[in-house]
C-alpha cells in the first residue's frame, strides 16, 4: 500500500476516490512512567516515554488506517495527515486519516 502526504502519487494516475478512510488509538504510558516524566518536567528535557509511546500510536494507528483502506480494495491512501489529542492525563489519542483511491494500472 502506498500512503503519501501528497495529493498524487508521482507517475501515477488517480482512476477512482474510494472515500475517506481513518485509523485511530487511545493509549496511554505506565504510571511508573508517568511519575518519571512528571519529576523530569521540573528539570526540563524530553519526555523520552511519552516520545515512545506517541511513535507506537503513530504506527498503531497507521497501520489500521492501511487496513482499512484496504477493505475498500485502495492502491494508495493520498493526502495523510495525524492528528492528535488528550482524551485524560497520561493518554493521548492519534489519528491518521487521508483518501483512499484506486490508481490506474
Amino acid at each position: 500500500m502506498i500512503y503519501t502526504t501528497t495529493e498524487t502519487v508521482p507517475g501515477r494516475e488517480i482512476e477512482a476516490i474510494l472515500g475517506v478512510v481513518n485509523g485511530n488509538v487511545v493509549q496511554s504510558k505506565h504510571v511508573g512512567r508517568d511519575l518519571m516524566a512528571g519529576l523530569k518536567s521540573i528539570v526540563g528535557g524530553e519526555l523520552k516515554g511519552y516520545t515512545e509511546m506517541l511513535t507506537e500510536a503513530r504506527t498503531i494507528a497507521t497501520d489500521r488506517l492501511v487496513v482499512e483502506a484496504e477493505r475498500l480494495g485502495a492502491d494508495a491512501i493520498v493526502g495523510v495527515r495525524f492528528t492528535t489529542s488528550a482524551v485524560t492525563d497520561g493518554a493521548s489519542e492519534i489519528m491518521a486519516f487521508g483518501t483512499a483511491v484506486k490508481l490506474r494500472a
